[in-house]
């Protein structure tokens, strides 16, 4: 086989893809992300040996993180990209390396992973390197699973610690932890037991991770509030933003103030719209677009460029690829890529300003407003007219549908679930699974909209906030115990980390789909089954059943 990738929902016969990813990414490109997160895992050892002797590094941690975010599906498809990063990842091992024996001594050789040793600055070499150390260089099936599965988990919460710390939030723990986490991946004396206990420690640093990024996202721009997001467009050439970068939103909104062309949001940063900050920019027009799988068509119709701030980017058709920037660590070969911040600045968005000015305004595709803004603050606002309709049976309960979106069609699942519940009862719903169904006219109970969306998959921090909120104000003991059912959606990497989130918490009977993971094991599986009742979607008719019957 060529390569082996099953990260995400969409691997090719929910084995892996061998011959080219389902996601566009060429055979060597995978190979090559392989190459980089197999040296991500040295650089960590070293890291974890250096914090024994208080030689560990922040820039150092930071740069792993970056690394992991670069191999999210749909994230950076750039084969020199990696070669350099792979180039620069040797020369921070190295640099680890010294600082550590500086304090500790010469280390045997004999006693490090190849992880740690291997090292070359010949591209072709990296080539064949990256052959030999992938996925499958685990033999054992449930060790290889867990392994997977601890690596998967981390990259999320290395994508969301990523986002918090550009706004000047970070918790040395979850730092810690990412290199502790890789670093358990090289290390051959765990078995399963312990690598269990690693992912459910994965869980609960996700937990604390998506809680700095919502005190970190909050504290920059304010709490989302109840908003109808406009879906139309008007008269003005446009920029459209789409992946989950807030930083990068605030900074193209501030240099197009007053630049004659408007901002529009696409996919993940459709939850924006809902921030006070935001709302201050009259350019700022609203959301433009479905989920991210629809690019190829919705971007044509565009007419204006489009940044990608973080993965979701579908390879562009050569019809449009002119117009697509990336930034951070996305990348594609031909894009035009912005760079990064330098000495505190701010990252330079005029070629897109420009670039826009010589378009004409967006394609009109649809009309209207769709709801969004239900973060914790908002929804937990109403707690009591919440606690108030479930006990006057006016609220049976509540359904959690969150997570990803992708290209089956058997998503629609979730749009027919949706449908088919009761009108007593509302959805809770953060990640792009949303735009299966939020242009549904689901209504209102008590004023309170039967679909809450509170935001981004990162923003799922929320869902576990209210569950926790409305336990206590309700005084149950169990949050089992709450009206509430999980029937969620998952693509990739980040979305590992919600489930993970969710499991830690205590979290029974989540249904998951449209598939379960390929890189779960059955005896994996198993234990994940006895442990909290995980289970798949099944038909929409049985699993409306099922739904009703645990609120």
């Amino acid at each position: 086989m060529s390569m082996f990738c099953y990260q995400c929902q969409e691997a090719a016969g929910n084995e892996g893809c061998t011959v080219k990813g389902v996601c566009g990414k060429e055979p060597e490109t995978a190979n090559l992300q392989d190459l980089l997160i197999w040296l991500s895992k040295g650089i960590s050892y070293y890291n974890e040996k250096a914090k024994e002797h208080g030689a560990q590094e922040e820039e150092t941690g930071l740069f792993v993180i970056e690394n992991l975010f670069s191999t999210i599906t749909n994230g950076n498809f750039d084969d020199e990209w990696f070669e350099h990063r792979i180039n620069k990842s040797l020369e921070v091992r190295q640099n680890i390396r010294k600082k550590y024996e500086s304090e500790a001594g010469e280390i045997d050789e004999s006693e490090l992973p190849e992880a740690a040793t291997w090292s070359s600055h010949d591209v072709n070499e990296f080539y064949e390197k990256s052959r030999e150390v992938g996925v499958l260089a685990t033999e054992d099936e449930d060790i290889r699973s867990l392994r997977e599965l601890l690596t998967y988990g981390i990259k999320g919460i290395a994508a969301y610690a990523d986002h918090a710390y550009v706004l000047g939030e970070k918790k040395q723990e979850i730092f810690d932890f990412i290199q502790k986490g890789l670093a358990a991946t090289l290390d051959d004396s765990l078995g399963v037991d312990e690598l269990l206990n690693m992912v459910v420690e994965a869980g609960n640093i996700a937990v604390e991770t998506m809680e700095t990024l919502d005190k970190a996202n909050t504290g920059a721009y304010g709490d989302p509030e109840p908003t109808e997001v406009n879906i139309g467009v008007r008269d003005n050439p446009g920029i459209l933003i789409s992946g989950h970068d807030l930083k990068d939103m605030e900074e193209l909104l501030e240099q197009t103030e007053g630049e004659g062309v408007d901002v529009y949001t696409h996919g993940e940063m459709l939850p924006a719209n809902a921030y006070p900050a935001f709302k201050e920019y009259d350019h700022f027009v609203g959301n433009y677009g479905n989920s991210w799988w629809k690019q190829d068509e919705e971007f044509e119709k565009f007419n204006g460029p489009i940044l990608m701030t973080t993965n979701c980017l579908v390879p562009p058709e050569d019809s449009y690829s002119d117009k697509v920037y990336t930034t951070g660590v996305v990348g594609f070969p031909g894009l035009t890529h912005i760079d990064d911040r330098k000495n505190g600045g701010q990252k330079d968005f005029w070629e897109i300003i420009d670039h826009a000015k010589d378009t004409e305004p967006p394609q009109e595709m649809e009309s209207g407003t769709i709801p969004g803004g239900f973060a914790h603050d908002a929804v937990l606002s109403r707690a009591d007219d919440i606690i108030e309709g479930i006990q006057s049976g006016d609220i049976r309960g509540f359904v959690v549908m969150g997570g990803c979106d992708g290209r089956h069609a058997d998503r629609d699942y979730f749009k027919e679930v949706a449908k088919e519940l009761p009108e007593d009862t509302i959805i809770l719903t953060a990640g792009c699974a949303k735009f299966r169904y939020n242009k549904l006219d689901l209504g209102t109970i008590n004023g309170i909209p039967r679909i809450l969306d509170a935001g981004q998959c990162n923003d799922s921090y929320s869902l576990i906030k209210i569950a926790k909120e409305l336990a206590e104000a309700t005084g149950v003991d169990d949050i089992n115990e709450l009206p509430i059912s999980y029937d969620i959606a998952w693509y990739e990497q980040k979305a590992v980390t919600v489930l993970l989130a969710l499991l830690s918490q205590g979290i029974e009977g989540i249904r998951l789909g449209p598939t379960l993971p390929a890189f779960v094991s059955e005896d994996v599986l198993g234990v994940l089954v006895d442990k909290f009742d995980l289970k798949p979607i099944g038909s929409v008719e049985d699993d409306v059943e099922a739904i009703l019957a645990e609120l």
